[in-house]
C-alpha cells in the first residue's frame, strides 16, 4: 500500500509526534483546570459540612462528591473547549483540516466492505436503510469500490427466514447480485464482536477497509467517500470515528434526545475529539476500519476474572480501540463528517433496557482498565469514561444515602463535640454556612448547564439558529431539554444503580431487539416505575419529619422519582412530540433541509409492500419462490442425522405446522435443504381443511 503521508510530502511519523505534543499538552491544562476547580469546590464543602470533615461519614461524602464533581467538570470543560474551537475556526490538527479539498478529491478509493451485523432487528425497517446508503453510493458515481454485508445472528426461523427473503428481493430490486451479500452463523458466539470476527476471517482479506453500521444507521455516500479517502492519505490511522445525529425521532423522548444531540454534540464532539486527538475511542458503528491492523491486532480474548470479569467482552469497540492504539495506530474522531445518522429507543424504558444491556459491557472495562497491558493512558481514560457513565448513578445514589445520614446525625442525634477522628482537648463546634452550600450548588448546577446556552450562542455565531427554527425557538427547545433532562435524572440514576449492582452480582440477562415503535402503557410505567416512586415518597416524608430544610433539598430528587410513571407515560406519546414539531420546537435542520439519503430510507420504510396473513416460516414452507430461495441457501444434512432427527421432525411439522416445534427445531429444519423441499410437498399434498391447507388458501387472498 503507498505511504500517501511520504507521498504527501509530510511523513506520518513526523505527523503522529506533532499532533501527540500537542494533545499532551491540551491534556494537561484540562487536568489542571478540572482537579484545580474540584479542589476548590472540596475546600467548600468541607466548610459547608458542619464538621469540616471531622466524621467519617462527612470523609465519604467528601470523597463522593470529589468523584462526581470531577467527572461533570470533565464535561463542562469539553463543551468550553469545543465552543471555543469553532469560535477559532476550527481545530486545524483535526485530519480533515490537514488535507484540502482538492487534494482529497484527487484520492483514489480502495476496495471497501460496509457491513451490517443484524440481530432479531425489525427485517424491512432496517434493510430499508441499507438500500438507502446503497442508492445513495450509486448515485455518487462511487459503488464500484463498495460491497455490502448484512451478517446475521438471528436465531428466531420467523426473523432470519424474512432476512434471507428481503436480501434476495433487495438483490433483484437494486440489480445488486454479487454485490450484497447475506450470511447468518449457525453458532451465536461472542455477541456482535464474534460476528464481525467471522466476517473478517472469511472475507476480511478481500477488502483494505470496513464500514460497521449499526441496524439503525445511515451514511450518506459523500460521508463514505470522504472517510475512505481520508484513510489513504493518513496510513497510521487504523479507525477514523463520525459524530452520529440521531434523526427520525417521533415520540417526545426520541425528539428531546434528538435536539440535544444535534445540538450540544457539535460543542461536546470538537472538544473531545481536540482532547483525544489520535487516542480517540471507537463507538462500534458509523467508523471506517483498517482491516489488516484490525485483524492482526484486535481480537478479543475471553476475561479470565470472576463473575462479570469472565468470559467474552461485552462491549468490544472501546477495547478494541485501545488495541488498535497499543499497535501503533491512530483512532480519530472527526466531527467535520456530516451526514452520520442513528436512532435513538423511543420511550424511557426502552432507552433504560439498553442501559441495561451496555452497563454489563462497560463495567467489564474495569477490568481491561486495570489489567490491560501497554495501553495508552488516553484510552484507559477513554475506558474509565465508559465505566463511569454508569457508575456515577450508584455513587450519587450513595452520596444522597451518606447526607441523609448527616442530616440525621445533626438533628435527631444529640452533638458529638469529639466525633470519631477528633483527637485533642478542644471540642469540635459544629458550624452551619448555608449561603457556601447556595454557592456550591450553584456552581454545580452552572457546569451541567452553561455548555447548553453555549450552544445557543455557537448556534447563532454560526448561523445555524434558524435550522433549528429561529433563536426564539431554539431557546425555548433548550429549557424543554432542561425540564426533562431534571426529570429523567433521578430515574435514571436509580435505574442505572439498579444495573450496577445487578452487572457486579453477574445476574442473567437476555438479548432482544430494540423497540422502535411501541408507546409505554400506564400498566407497564407503574410496574417499571413503582419501586423508586414509593423509595421517593418514603424518603421525603422522612426529611420532612427531621427538617423542613432537609425536605426542601431532598425534593429535586423526589419529585422526579414520584412523577416517574406518568413522566414516562408522556415522553412516549408520538402526538406529544408531533405537537411540539409543529409548533416549531424540538426542530434538527435535518427535518428542514432535505438529504437525499435519508428521504431515500423513509421512502424505502413506507413502502412495506403487501402485508402477508402468514408468517415467515409459513410462507417459507408454501411460498414456492421462496421455497426455492431457502433451499438454495441451506445445506445438507448428513443423511443418518436427517433419519434420526430431521425425519420425525418433517412428518411432525408436516401435519400439525410449526406451532408445536420449538424455535431450534425449527431452525434444524430450515437449515436442511431436503427438508425444506419435503415440507413444501407435504403442505402442497395437504387436505383443505388441514392447517397447511388453510395456510395456502390464505396465500391466495395475498395474490
Amino acid at each position: 500500500m503507498t505511504d500517501m503521508g511520504d507521498a504527501a510530502g509530510t511523513p506520518a511519523r513526523r505527523r503522529s509526534g506533532s499532533w501527540r505534543r500537542v494533545a499532551t499538552l491540551r491534556r494537561f491544562v484540562m487536568t489542571l483546570f478540572v482537579v484545580g476547580q474540584t479542589l476548590i469546590a472540596c475546600y467548600f464543602l468541607l466548610w459547608v459540612l458542619p464538621y469540616h470533615g471531622g466524621t467519617l461519614v462527612e470523609l465519604g461524602l467528601l470523597a463522593l462528591f470529589a468523584l462526581l464533581y470531577m467527572w461533570i467538570a470533565v464535561g463542562f470543560w469539553t463543551g468550553v473547549l469545543g465552543f471555543v474551537l469553532r469560535l477559532a475556526g476550527g481545530d486545524r490538527y483535526s485530519l480533515l483540516n490537514r488535507h484540502a479539498g482538492a487534494e482529497l478529491e484527487a484520492t483514489p478509493l480502495a476496495s471497501t466492505a460496509i457491513i451490517m451485523p443484524v440481530y432479531h432487528e425489525p427485517v424491512h425497517w432496517t434493510l430499508s436503510g441499507l438500500k438507502a446508503v446503497y442508492q445513495d453510493l450509486e448515485r455518487s458515481g462511487h459503488l464500484e469500490q463498495f460491497e455490502f454485508h448484512i451478517i446475521s445472528d438471528s436465531r428466531d426461523p420467523n426473523v432470519w427466514l424474512e432476512e434471507q427473503a428481503t436480501w434476495y428481493r433487495l438483490c433483484r430490486e437494486l440489480g445488486a447480485e454479487g454485490r450484497l451479500f447475506y450470511r447468518r452463523r449457525r453458532v451465536n458466539l461472542n455477541f456482535k464482536s464474534g460476528n464481525v470476527a467471522d466476517f473478517l476471517r472469511r472475507w476480511g482479506r478481500r477488502y483494505r477497509y470496513m464500514v460497521v453500521l449499526d441496524a439503525d444507521s445511515l451514511l450518506s455516500a459523500a460521508t463514505i467517500v470522504r472517510m475512505v479517502q481520508l484513510m489513504e492519505r493518513e496510513p497510521n490511522v487504523g479507525i477514523l470515528q463520525t459524530a452520529p445525529s440521531i434523526i427520525n425521532g417521533k415520540s417526545l423522548f426520541a425528539r428531546v434526545q434528538q435536539f440535544s444531540n444535534r445540538l450540544y454534540s457539535t460543542l461536546f464532539a470538537t472538544g473531545l475529539a481536540a482532547i483525544q486527538m489520535g487516542d480517540a475511542a471507537f463507538w462500534g458503528h458509523n467508523a471506517i476500519i483498517r482491516i489488516k491492523p484490525f485483524m492482526d491486532h484486535c481480537g478479543l480474548r475471553k476475561l479470565r476474572g470472576f463473575g462479570l470479569f469472565r468470559g467474552p467482552i461485552m462491549s468490544h469497540d472501546f477495547v478494541e480501540a485501545a488495541y488498535m492504539g497499543r499497535a501503533g495506530y491512530e483512532v480519530w474522531l472527526e466531527p467535520g463528517l456530516g451526514n452520520s445518522f442513528e436512532e435513538s429507543p423511543p420511550t424511557l424504558s426502552d432507552e433504560l433496557s439498553r442501559d441495561n444491556r451496555w452497563s454489563r459491557g462497560n463495567l467489564q472495562h474495569l477490568w481491561i482498565l486495570l489489567f490491560g497491558r501497554r495501553l495508552h493512558l488516553a484510552h484507559r481514560m477513554a475506558l474509565l469514561n465508559g465505566v463511569m457513565a454508569y457508575l456515577a448513578s450508584p455513587l450519587w445514589l450513595a452520596f444522597l444515602i451518606l447526607t441523609t445520614v448527616e442530616a440525621v446525625q445533626m438533628t435527631v442525634a444529640s452533638i458529638d463535640y469529639f466525633p470519631e477522628g477528633h483527637q485533642g482537648l478542644f471540642p469540635l463546634w459544629p458550624e452551619w454556612r448555608p449561603e457556601w452550600a447556595l454557592g456550591l450548588a450553584l456552581s454545580t448546577l452552572s457546569l451541567l448547564f452553561i455548555p447548553k446556552f453555549l450552544a445557543i450562542v455557537d448556534a447563532v455565531i454560526h448561523g445555524t439558529a434558524r435550522q433549528f427554527g429561529g433563536v426564539l425557538r431554539l431557546f425555548v427547545s433548550v429549557l424543554v431539554e432542561i425540564v426533562v433532562s431534571v426529570l429523567l435524572a433521578p430515574v435514571t440514576m436509580m435505574a442505572h444503580s439498579r444495573y450496577v449492582v445487578g452487572a457486579l452480582l453477574n445476574l442473567s440477562l437476555t438479548w432482544a431487539g430494540q423497540n422502535r415503535t411501541q408507546e409505554t402503557t400506564w400498566r407497564d410505567a407503574f410496574l417499571t416505575q413503582f419501586p423508586g416512586m414509593v423509595v421517593a415518597a418514603a424518603w421525603s416524608a422522612f426529611a420532612w419529619s427531621i427538617d423542613p430544610m432537609f425536605f426542601l433539598w431532598s425534593l429535586p430528587v423526589a419529585i422526579p422519582l414520584v412523577l416517574a410513571a406518568p413522566t414516562s407515560v408522556l415522553l412516549s406519546r408520538v402526538s406529544v412530540g408531533q405537537a411540539l414539531r409543529n409548533w416549531g420546537l424540538l426542530v434538527i435542520p435535518e427535518e428542514r433541509a432535505p438529504v437525499e439519503v435519508l428521504d431515500d430510507a423513509r421512502t424505502a420504510r413506507r413502502d412495506a409492500g403487501d402485508v402477508s396473513l402468514l408468517t415467515s416460516v409459513e410462507e417459507a414452507v408454501v411460498r414456492p419462490s421462496l421455497n426455492r430461495l431457502h433451499q438454495a441457501m441451506a445445506r445438507n444434512i448428513r443423511l443418518a442425522r436427517r433419519a434420526e432427527l430431521l425425519a420425525p421432525l418433517v412428518e411432525r411439522c408436516g401435519k400439525e405446522g410449526p406451532g408445536p416445534l420449538s424455535r431450534g427445531e425449527l431452525s434444524q429444519l430450515f437449515r436442511d435443504r431436503q427438508s425444506i423441499a419435503e415440507l413444501h410437498q407435504l403442505a402442497w399434498q395437504s387436505p383443505p381443511d388441514s392447517f397447511w391447507g388453510q395456510r395456502i388458501t390464505l396465500l391466495g387472498r395475498n395474490r
